[in-house]
């Protein structure tokens, strides 16, 4: 999660072009607790330092539950579904039941050996032949899945709702049977993920003339259920050292982000250490509209937010298949410099297993902003703003930032994002750039509720209380209090 600063709770943030002409962004908007279970956590960017903001989304956020699928809208926009209220099925429900499991099943089984075996003929020969749209829709999909650098791709029919299309679509379908299930699928992206990632799509079949088929990737998504990316749109891959860039756009922009994100790689290594992966993915869509899907988001809701670093997996988990996804206008906007500072804070997020991690906000934002910073220099001026106007008129932090602190909608959140920041600089300044990395660690490993006070004792030498002092002392110093 990265972050802007600006003057007052309606500010505006700033970045610096690539010819060094302010240009400012929008306004953030208001959002509850970054603990919510959402997981989502936002902030603000660096005022005239072109941070971007960028939300830390926990794994979990997405697919919320079968029971809720069978509630949920029909698109995003639409009122909630008709509630089938829970009944015991008949033995003909039941049986009817297996039957729809066990020739959808069969579709998923062949699309599978379709994708394994590159066979884009078999792969269509499961699509509806009357569903044109989604015809199209699957030689993309195909395509995507051909380009993309796969080595484990799966479907599963978890289960299904008899009730959940509408007469009017069962008509618009017409065969002898229609019906929408859930279909769990994961994939692996080789030489990038430990686990697969996975999601949860809602898939139409239709049966007509003794054969069953799909007609629909895209009917009924419940809220915070979100689409893979390469069900979004045509994808252009390009490959870095450390990275691969998927874009939704074109192979050329795929390609100008692969040294960035490199960089970002490498620079992150360089406090972090070599003992993680050291890849990273980053999504690029090409509208707003495919970023909401890829995150399982309600129109609208990223306007602001110009990177999101996730979890593709329902569950938070160390090994989780981690993502970064821009946001198409504002990512663009930042510059160079900018889009160095946003993918340098997310991929230090990457590496320290933030989206599955104990460690406090203050830590791991304070800590993806001393990377940043530390690959990209600013002036503590422009970088800290708020925080010394607010040391300068006598109201200087009692307590390190808490989790409440982070809020979007929280009226000093500039200075929390300055306070964690100068707090991790304080403890590298005084104790090593090492012995920050350990602290850190010892935060992120320990299973206890005392952790942070352990490593504050096993690690610095000193009490939390003791930190809070002298950090008190520091920052009066910088701003010359």
């Amino acid at each position: 999660m990265s972050r802007l600063t600006g003057a007052g709770e309606q500010r505006r943030a700033e970045v610096i072009d690539d010819q060094g002409d302010t240009v400012p962004l929008p306004v953030i908007p208001s959002a509850g607790d970054p603990r919510e279970p959402s997981g989502h956590r936002q902030a603000p960017i660096l005022k005239k330092v072109a941070l971007g903001v960028a939300v830390c989304l926990v794994a979990g956020a997405g697919y919320a539950g079968l029971r809720q699928v069978a509630n949920a809208p029909a698109d995003p926009n639409g009122s909630p579904a008709h509630s089938h209220p829970a009944t015991s099925a008949s033995p003909d429900q039941a049986e009817a039941g297996v039957r729809r499991a066990v020739a959808g099943e069969a579709v998923l089984q062949k699309m599978t050996d379709a994708v394994a075996n590159d066979d884009r003929t078999e792969f269509l020969d499961t699509i509806d032949p009357k569903a044109t749209d989604f015809r199209g829709s699957a030689r993309t999909i195909f395509s995507n899945l051909t380009t993309l650098p796969i080595s484990t791709f799966q479907l599963r029919y978890v289960s299904d709702d008899a009730g959940a299309l509408t007469p009017d679509r069962q008509t618009q379908l017409g065969g002898t049977q229609s019906w929408l299930a859930q279909v769990e699928v994961s994939w692996q992206l080789s030489g990038y993920d430990v686990k697969p990632a996975r999601e949860t799509l809602p898939v139409t079949f239709v049966t007509r003339d003794g054969t069953t088929y799909a007609a629909s990737f895209s009917e009924r998504f419940a809220a915070g259920q979100r689409r893979p990316v390469w069900a979004l749109g045509q994808v252009e891959v390009a490959k870095g050292k450390h990275s691969l860039v998927v874009s939704l756009d074109s192979e050329a922009e795929a390609k100008s982000y692969v040294s960035v994100a490199d960089k970002a790689v490498e620079s992150v290594s360089k406090v972090w250490g070599k003992n993680w992966r050291q890849k990273v993915i980053v999504y690029l869509p090409a509208k707003q509209s495919q970023m909401e899907g890829i995150l399982g988001a309600q129109p609208n809701t990223y306007t602001q937010i110009a990177a999101v670093t996730f979890a593709e997996l329902d569950t938070p988990a160390i090994g989780a298949p981690v993502r970064i996804v821009a946001n198409p206008k504002l990512f663009e906007e930042l510059g160079k410099q900018g889009r160095r500072i946003v993918l340098t804070h997310e991929t230090t997020h990457v590496a320290s297993t933030a989206t599955a991690s104990p460690v406090p906000l203050w830590l791991a934002e304070g800590f993806a902003d001393y990377v940043a910073f530390t690959a990209v220099p600013v002036q503590d001026e422009s970088a800290a703003k708020e925080l010394f106007k607010a040391v300068r008129a006598g109201k200087v932090p009692t307590t390190l930032p808490t989790s409440e602190a982070f809020a979007a909608s929280a009226t000093d959140l500039p200075q929390a994002y300055e306070s964690a920041w100068l707090a991790c600089r304080l403890i590298a300044e005084h104790e090593g750039q090492a012995k920050l990395v350990k602290f850190y660690r010892a935060v992120h490993a320990s299973k206890s509720s005392t952790g942070l006070a352990d490593a504050f004792k096993s690690v610095l030498g000193m009490t939390e209380a003791e930190f809070v002092a002298e950090w008190q002392k520091y920052l009066e110093r910088l701003a010359g209090a």
